[in-house]
């Protein structure tokens, strides 16, 4: 870990909204920089989504791995017949393809989309080890998603990842948020020493903005999250920010409230 660290994906390529213009630049960018995974949101309209994820794959070659996410978008059938049309362009997984609390959908899902090579991941939305323990039990996702935040602790997130080793199944964190990358660095670096020993299909997101903001942001070397070496969560923010940031006095709130009375 010290030396190589651990991979991620990035998510700042293909976000909806992209012209593809923009798509062909940040990929271009981001292979240029080491990156190997790219995930692109989907679920607004399908023939967009087959041109956008055709112009990914194109970009980065079928060596490269390639996932998709719909932000819960859709209800179950409809997930499935949407990734269905999907499947040519390899995807590595569907994330969050429907609500985050129906199980038993999620199950329906992972069961038809196997055969076509397309697992489910999701969990950035769980809230406790209990509805991973469901997922896991029911066959209803393929990879792990735990996010840094939502559940109670570390020690909580520590028992989901116990859990996750127990039926086999690889944890690849949510990340991306106000400094989710800095705290779920760590969660990984557990994971692999202490539970998993594999980076096997395993992988943490990373989105590229807002670290400026913490006195010890994440480092990514050559698309890999460097293990951080400050002691701590790397939680800590710069006064300045939290003062900039606080609600409503502080200077980005006062700013956006004069101009909604304005």
């Amino acid at each position: 870990m010290l030396k190589e660290g651990y991979p991620a994906y990035t998510t700042s390529c293909a976000w909806l909204g992209y012209s593809d213009q923009q798509l062909t630049q940040l990929c271009s960018t981001a292979l240029t920089e080491g990156w190997t995974k790219f995930k692109v949101k989907v679920g607004a309209d399908l023939q967009d989504d087959i041109r956008r994820c055709s112009l990914i794959r194109k970009m980065i070659g079928p060596e490269n791995s390639l996932m998709i996410d719909a932000n819960q978008r859709w209800d179950v059938a409809e997930a499935i017949s949407y990734v269905t049309k999907l499947v040519e362009f390899r995807p590595l997984w569907i994330e969050e393809p429907t609500c985050p609390d129906d199980i038993l959908g999620h199950a329906a899902i992972s069961k038809a989309l196997a055969p076509l090579g397309i697992g489910v991941a999701t969990g950035e939305q769980c809230h406790n080890r209990v509805m991973f323990k469901q997922f896991l039990q029911a066959s209803a996702l393929q990879f792990v998603q735990i996010d840094s935040c939502r559940v109670g602790s570390v020690n909580e997130n520590l028992a989901i990842m116990l859990m996750a080793a127990k039926f086999m199944v690889p944890v690849c964190p949510h990340a991306g948020g106000v400094g989710l990358c800095e705290l779920v660095q760590h969660l990984i670096l557990f994971d692999y020493i202490s539970v998993s020993a594999s980076l096997e299909n395993r992988m943490c997101e990373y989105v590229d903005h807002l670290h400026e903001h913490f006195k010890s942001p994440t480092v990514i070397r050559n698309a890999h999250y460097m293990p951080p070496k400050d002691p701590g969560f790397s939680s800590e923010m710069f006064d300045e920010s939290v003062q900039k940031h606080q609600f409503p006095h502080g200077e980005v709130w006062r700013s956006i409230l004069e101009k909604n009375r304005s």
